[in-house]
């Protein structure tokens, strides 16, 4: 009977153990998600939040920007409204080396998935979630590098030479437009994250691979149109992204064909990772 019993309990515990583990690597989903709902349908519910937050944030930033800045900066304030204002020029250049460098660390982070470089640092969800975020980030810091351009007196641009590429010839228009071109393909990629489920993962792995003609993009216009580009540090940025996305991306490459040498099976989705990790 002993021995019965020592049995039942040692089987009790290992049914334990492995429904733990299972729980554990199933994908987060909101407090308020039904048992039923389906892998897509969470991670559309996760991908939202964060998207009407910071589309709130920003907002709520501009709003607070607007009445309080005249305030603490009145020279600002006196550049924005004199005859001669350099300020929208300033905040264009500023937001437009921010949005890139967030598009830099999202293709980083996008290429690190699925490899063991995530597993180490910052863990798969944590890679999957940062590379989604930095990409919103870097879309809305490039729009505005766009629209504050329409409040300086010297390029003197309009909305339609805003929205329509290669439609404005008064300043190096081939770079500017491919620059306008960029930021399409950045709003086509980054909101096909929240589309997902509707578009079906082929799709949506094709959209993605712009990612690469994206970045390229960002690069050649920021090379050659951006005014303060013959600077030193913004040189050896462009450099330092540049040789770094070539090199994950011979990387991740790489590791494929490795994979596919030996036989191994298909690396699994990266973005189906959403697990939380032990």
């Amino acid at each position: 009977m002993a021995d019965e019993k020592a049995l039942r309990l040692a089987a009790i515990r290992a049914a334990n153990a492995a429904k733990t583990t299972a729980e554990m690597r199933v994908p987060r989903s909101p407090a308020t998600a039904s048992p039923s709902e389906s892998f897509e349908e969470q991670l559309t519910s996760q991908a939202l939040l964060p998207l009407m937050m910071l589309l709130l944030a920003a907002a709520a930033g501009a709003v607070v920007a607007v009445l309080a800045m005249p305030a603490i900066l009145p020279g600002l304030n006196a550049s924005l409204r004199g005859a001669d204002p350099k300020a929208y020029w300033f905040l264009s250049r500023a937001s437009a080396m921010v949005a890139y460098g967030l598009l830099w660390m999202s293709m980083v982070f996008g290429l690190m998935m699925g490899t063991r470089l995530s597993a180490n640092w910052p863990g798969g969800a944590s890679t999957f979630e940062l590379h989604q975020h930095t990409s919103l980030l870097g879309l809305l810091f490039a729009v505005f590098h766009a629209l504050i351009l329409m409040g300086d007196a010297y390029i003197h641009y309009g909305l339609r030479q805003i929205l329509v590429p290669f439609s404005s010839t008064g300043y190096k228009p081939l770079w500017v437009g491919l620059g306008q071109v960029g930021i399409y393909v950045l709003a086509l990629v980054t909101l096909s994250f929240y589309v997902r489920p509707l578009i079906g993962q082929q799709l949506w792995r094709a959209i993605h691979f712009l990612s690469f003609v994206l970045f390229a993009l960002a690069l050649g216009h920021g090379l050659y149109s951006g005014s303060d580009s013959h600077l030193l540090w913004v040189t050896m940025l462009y450099w330092a992204s540049g040789i770094m996305v070539l090199f994950l991306t011979v990387y991740r490459f790489l590791m494929a064909m490795t994979a596919r040498t030996a036989g191994a099976q298909d690396e699994p989705d990266p973005e189906r990772v959403l697990y939380v990790e032990r």
